[in-house]
């Protein structure tokens, strides 16, 4: 992985969150009741997961999104002021609370359930009043917690400027030909594949989409196709303890060593290596490493 002396801008269209996390002994199942022995909050959503994350591996990074005009919404600006990412177009709502999430956990499994409630506010104008901001940037970086029509929107709005665009689809939906036409890297869980894709077999997605589909599972594994044979790339050097946010890091990991134009399998191998350390500790922004971790 080499860091160019150019500090890359990348702009996050997306979520944010506050993450209530519940450690029990057992995620429950229908109609059971189970007592959690611990319970603390996090910052969370994927949009903002990722901004934090490429802000600290050393992009400047503006973030769109929205929050409640609430206490929780002012926390989330505050961190993600202190973590060095622009907040000038994340705009506020009065119709809404700030978006929540709430995850039951318990040994390496998890059941989520998530509160959009504000991000379900972020509209295409809202994208729109950020427009200056796609002028300059490098990449946009996408994710499916807000409309799918602002998504689709932010998307034919970079390609327009001719700006790289990732996406890390999660929640799975299906994705129309416009949006896979206009990003240049896709994320997918394995297990989430053929909501995204349909049925069709793993190999024949990567293969069709190669070099542009990448495919991880919970064990911090990833392939893809480059174009002649499959690639498949583990870290799990360090013990996945925590699997919350391991797809957001891995995503802006990636979208970073693009933007210091190293190739392919290298950003994979970095996305793998930022994923692997934001495991180690709780919450998805947390364990997030820092640039001069790698230096």
């Amino acid at each position: 992985m080499n860091f160019s002396s150019e500090q890359p801008k990348i702009i996050v269209v997306g979520s944010s969150s506050i993450d209530l996390v519940l450690e029990t002994e057992k995620v429950p199942c229908q109609n059971e009741t189970v007592m959690a022995y611990n319970s603390e909050s996090y910052f969370g959503g994927k949009g903002a997961n990722q901004a934090v994350a490429a802000a600290r591996l050393g992009a400047s990074v503006y973030f769109v999104g929205c929050v409640g005009m609430d206490p929780l919404g002012q926390q989330i600006m505050r961190n993600m002021v202190n973590e060095g990412v622009n907040v000038g177009f994340v705009f506020e709502t009065d119709q809404e609370a700030t978006g929540t999430a709430y995850v039951t956990t318990s040994d390496g499994s998890s059941a989520i359930v998530v509160v959009p409630a504000a991000n379900n506010y972020l509209s295409i104008e809202h994208v729109e009043a950020a427009d200056k901001y796609f002028h300059t940037a490098e990449l946009i970086l996408l994710q499916l917690e807000v409309s799918m029509k602002v998504v689709e929107y932010a998307a034919r709005k970079a390609k327009k400027y001719r700006k790289k665009v990732g996406l890390y689809a999660s929640p799975a939906q299906p994705l129309s030909n416009e949006v896979i036409d206009n990003v240049d890297f896709i994320i997918v869980k394995s297990n989430e594949l053929h909501i995204v894709f349909g049925e069709e077999q793993r190999e024949e997605i990567l293969k069709k989409y190669f070099n542009k589909v990448f495919v991880r599972d919970d064990i911090n594994s990833t392939v893809y196709f480059d174009g002649t044979e499959m690639k498949y790339c583990r870290n799990d050097k360090d013990k996945t303890v925590y699997k919350m946010g391991m797809g957001d890091a891995f995503t802006a990991g990636f979208a970073v060593a693009l933007c210091h134009e190293n190739p392919i399998e290298d950003c994979v191998k970095f996305g793998n290596e930022v994923s692997a350390r934001v495991s180690g500790k709780k919450g998805s922004q947390t364990g997030l490493p820092r640039v001069s971790d790698f230096l």
